[in-house]
C-alpha cells in the first residue's frame, strides 16, 4: 500500500494550559481532496497551523512525502510543498491584485513560465483580471478569496492547506469557489480542506474527517458522512441553510477587509 502524502498522528497541541488539539490523527493520499469539518472552535485550524509548523504540538508526528516536518521551520515546510491560504484571505490589502499573484510565486526560479500561469490565474478567475492594477483590498471579500486561492496555486504546492474558504461569503460565490475546488482536485492536486460549510465540505472531498473538541470523532467517505445521521443532525441542517439561503459579505455589498469571522 503506498504512503499517504501528508500522515498526522496523535497531534497534541496546547495554547498555554488550554489543550487545541487532542491526540488528531489523519492522512492524505497524493491527489486527494480530503475535508476536516466540524463547528467553529474544533481545532481544526489549529491542526492546520500545526502542520504548517506555524505551532509546535507537544506530542504526536506529522510526516509529508515520507519526512517528519513537525519541529521544521514554517518557511521549509513551505519549501517541501505545503501551502496554506488561511482563513480570512489575508491578502496584502495595499498592494495590487497583480503584485498579490507574483507574491504567490516568490520561491519560484522560472519567472517566464510564472508569468504565462498568472496570466493564465487571471482567465481562470475573469473578476482578477480587470482589477489587476488596483490594491488588493478594493475587492469584495468573494473576489479576495479568489485572489488568495490562485495566489496559492502559483506556488504550486504538493499539498494545499485551505482554510475556511467559504467563511463570510454569499451562497452564489460560494457555490463558484466549491466548483473551482472541484475543478483544481479534478487537475490532480492534492488538497486538505478545513470548513464549517459541512454541507459543501462533503459533497467535493473524497474523504472527511468530523472534529470536536479538539478530537477526531468521526471519519469516513464524504458521501457517506452526508448519510449518517449524527451528522445530519449535527451539521447539515444549518450548513444547508447556509449554502442555500444566508447572505454573506459579497451580497451585503460589504467589500470587507478578508478579516476572520
Amino acid at each position: 500500500m503506498t504512503a499517504p502524502l501528508l500522515s498526522v498522528d496523535g497531534l497534541d497541541v496546547f495554547y498555554g494550559g488550554i489543550q487545541a488539539a487532542r491526540a488528531v490523527s489523519l492522512s492524505v493520499a497524493e491527489g486527494e481532496l480530503v475535508s476536516l469539518v466540524g463547528a467553529n472552535g474544533a481545532g481544526k485550524t489549529t491542526v492546520l497551523n500545526a502542520i504548517c509548523g506555524l505551532v509546535r504540538p507537544r506530542r504526536g508526528s506529522v510526516r509529508f512525502a515520507g519526512e517528519e516536518i513537525s519541529r521544521r521551520r514554517p518557511s521549509e515546510i513551505v519549501r517541501r510543498g505545503i501551502v496554506q491560504v488561511p482563513e480570512g484571505r489575508q491578502i496584502l490589502a495595499q498592494m495590487t491584485v497583480l503584485e498579490n499573484l507574483e507574491l504567490g510565486g516568490y520561491q519560484r526560479r522560472d519567472r517566464a513560465a510564472l508569468r504565462r500561469e498568472i496570466n493564465a490565474m487571471l482567465e481562470r478567475f475573469p473578476a482578477l483580471a480587470p482589477r489587476r492594477d488596483l490594491p488588493a483590498g478594493t475587492l469584495s471579500g468573494g473576489e479576495q478569496q479568489m485572489l488568495a486561492l490562485a495566489r496559492g496555486l502559483l506556488a504550486q504546492p504538493k499539498l494545499l492547506l485551505l482554510d475556511e474558504p467559504s467563511m463570510g461569503l454569499a451562497p452564489r460565490i460560494v457555490a463558484a469557489l466549491f466548483d473551482l475546488l472541484t475543478e483544481v482536485h479534478a487537475e490532480g492536486r492534492t488538497v486538505l480542506l478545513v470548513e464549517q460549510n459541512a454541507f459543501r465540505a462533503l459533497q467535493v472531498c473524497d474523504r472527511a474527517y468530523v472534529m470536536e473538541t479538539g478530537c477526531i470523532v468521526l471519519e469516513g467517505r464524504g458521501a457517506a458522512l452526508m448519510r449518517d445521521p449524527r451528522i445530519v443532525a449535527a451539521y447539515l441542517g444549518g450548513s444547508a441553510v447556509a449554502a442555500n439561503g444566508e447572505r454573506g459579505d459579497d451580497e451585503a455589498g460589504n467589500a470587507g477587509s478578508g478579516a476572520p469571522g
